[in-house]
Formats: structure tokens, C-alpha cells, sequence
């Protein structure tokens, strides 16, 4: 595997339909791109909160997707998943790298399933944080009966009714949880830390918000466990006991020939609230793997 070995600049990356990708550099070792979740939180938050972590075990490529963040969006509104992995490869070919892992929290573990499906000759390592792979049942089995739960709505039937898009029902139930002020507690233990998150959106003069047409297209609906049988390096999938955004048994199903599976005492953001047992996840991976 190629390591590169200096810091750059932020520097932007055309795609070949003409988007601007925000692309960081930073940290030595082996080459890793961070895929952000969301869909389109950006990556800047990750590297403020855990770049010290990341940047001592692997040389990070922090991107933000196209639509978000400091990235400019397409004309032609294309957030396939086909288009998105299609930014990956044109970003690593832009940096010279041969091969890479990559790192995805939360609704990237789409992304990086559909990566590797197409592009399985240029990863050689895997590491998913909290991270979806059908989210349909990460709101059936996790975001649901927790939401319910906090809002005191003992019958869930009307938020189950498979007749209606998931989508509607996961924005309703977020409707309510923020009338009550109890959206923070689906990611977070603590509502402070909520509140130092939503602060990071603020920072970046212009963020990019056209990213949230992407939960309306249905590549992004489609359950990947099985796919996870077929993948050929080695995974950290590393989960949240307390996970209500992704659900705490979402490794249910899950099923990398090379796995390293790590449950963690923490919620949604193991960046903020658990810090310490997400290096040590990433440690024993590198351990494991020779990363």
C-alpha cells in the first residue's frame, strides 16, 4: 500500500461533471478516505472533534460529497449512488493514490458498500462507525420504537404502516421529537454535546444543504447486509449499544468474512462521548490487519 506522508492544503477536486469537491489532507500512514454521513453532514465536524485520532493512525482524505458542506452541487441534480462512488474514484485518481481504506459513520455505510461493489480492487480496508446498511430496518428496529419511547406514543402501528414511504415516517416522528426538544437524545447522552454539533454548521461561511434530495432516491433504500458476505478485506464494524440513530443490534445480519466487531458503551457520535474505546477499536483493527 502507497503512504502518503504530508499535509496539504485544502485543495478542491473537479469531478468529470463538473463538481467542486472540498478535499483534506492530513495525519501519516496508510491512505484513508473518510466517507461523511448524514446524508450530507460534511466532514469537517469529524476532523474538529476526532482528527487526532484519525491522523495518528492513517494519512486522511476528508471529503465532502458533492451537494454539501464546502462542495458545490451538480447541475443536473445526479446524487445516484452510482454518481457518488464515481466522486470517490475520480478524487483518489486526483491524489495519486493506488489503494485505500475507508471510514464511514453512520449513513455511510451505504456509500461504502456501494463503493466496494464497483470498485473492489482499490480498498483494502474497511471501517464502519455506527454505520446504516438498510435503512429501513434502522428505522423499524432502532429510530422508531426509541422515538416512540421518548414521546410516549404507545402504539407504533401508525409509524409502521409499510403502505407509506419510510421517509414519511421517519420525518414525522422527527417533527414531533423537535417540537418536544427531544431530537438530541436519539444520537447523544449528552444534550450539550448536541448543542456543540449543531454549532460546527455555523462556522463554515455558505454550507452547502442541497445534499437532502439524496434520501429520495431509491439506491439508497436497498438492504446491503447481504452484500456484506461478499466483501474481501477486512471490516471494523464498530456499533453503538446506545445507538438509536443506526439501532443498537443494527450488526444483526452482518455478515464480512473478515470481521472485527466492536460494541461500544455510547450513542450516535463515539467522536464526542466515547472517544477513547473508538481509538482502541481502531487500534485492534490495526492490530489485526497490519494497517
Amino acid at each position: 500500500m502507497n503512504t502518503l506522508q504530508i499535509e496539504t492544503p485544502s485543495q478542491k477536486v473537479i469531478t468529470s461533471d463538473g463538481v467542486a469537491l472540498h478535499v483534506e489532507i492530513g495525519g501519516r500512514g496508510a491512505p484513508c478516505l473518510y466517507v461523511h454521513g448524514g446524508p450530507g453532514s460534511g466532514s469537517y465536524w469529524a476532523r474538529k472533534f476526532a482528527g487526532d485520532i484519525f491522523e495518528s493512525h492513517f494519512q486522511m482524505i476528508y471529503l465532502d460529497q458533492r451537494g454539501c458542506c464546502r462542495s458545490s452541487s451538480p447541475q443536473d441534480g445526479n446524487y445516484t449512488l452510482e454518481r457518488m462512488v464515481a466522486d470517490f474514484e475520480e478524487v483518489r485518481q486526483a491524489l495519486g493514490i493506488e489503494h485505500w481504506l475507508t471510514m464511514g459513520h453512520s449513513f455511510a455505510g451505504l456509500l461504502q458498500m456501494g463503493y466496494i461493489q464497483r470498485f473492489p480492487q482499490v480498498i483494502q480496508g474497511m471501517l464502519f462507525i455506527n454505520a446504516a446498511l438498510n435503512l429501513n430496518e434502522t428505522f423499524r428496529l432502532g429510530y422508531c420504537p426509541r422515538a416512540c419511547e421518548l414521546l410516549g406514543i404507545a402504539d407504533a402501528t401508525p409509524y409502521t404502516d409499510e403502505a407509506i414511504p419510510t421517509l414519511e415516517h421517519w420525518g414525522a416522528l422527527i417533527g414531533l421529537l423537535k417540537a418536544r426538544g427531544l431530537m438530541w437524545q436519539m444520537g447523544y447522552d449528552h444534550q450539550e454535546n448536541d448543542e456543540r454539533m449543531n454549532a460546527t454548521f455555523s462556522e463554515l461561511p455558505d454550507f452547502n444543504w442541497d445534499y437532502e434530495v439524496m434520501l429520495t432516491v431509491s439506491d439508497y433504500w436497498q438492504d446491503f447486509k447481504p452484500a456484506t458476505a461478499a466483501v474481501q478485506v477486512p471490516v471494523l464494524f464498530f456499533y453503538g449499544q446506545r445507538d438509536w440513530m443506526t439501532g443498537p443490534e443494527h450488526y444483526r445480519g452482518v455478515n464480512f468474512p473478515s470481521l472485527l466487531l466492536w460494541g461500544s458503551d455510547v450513542a450516535h457520535m463515539p467522536f464526542m462521548e466515547n472517544k477513547p474505546d473508538l481509538e482502541q477499536a481502531i487500534t485492534a483493527y490495526r492490530q489485526k490487519t497490519g494497517f
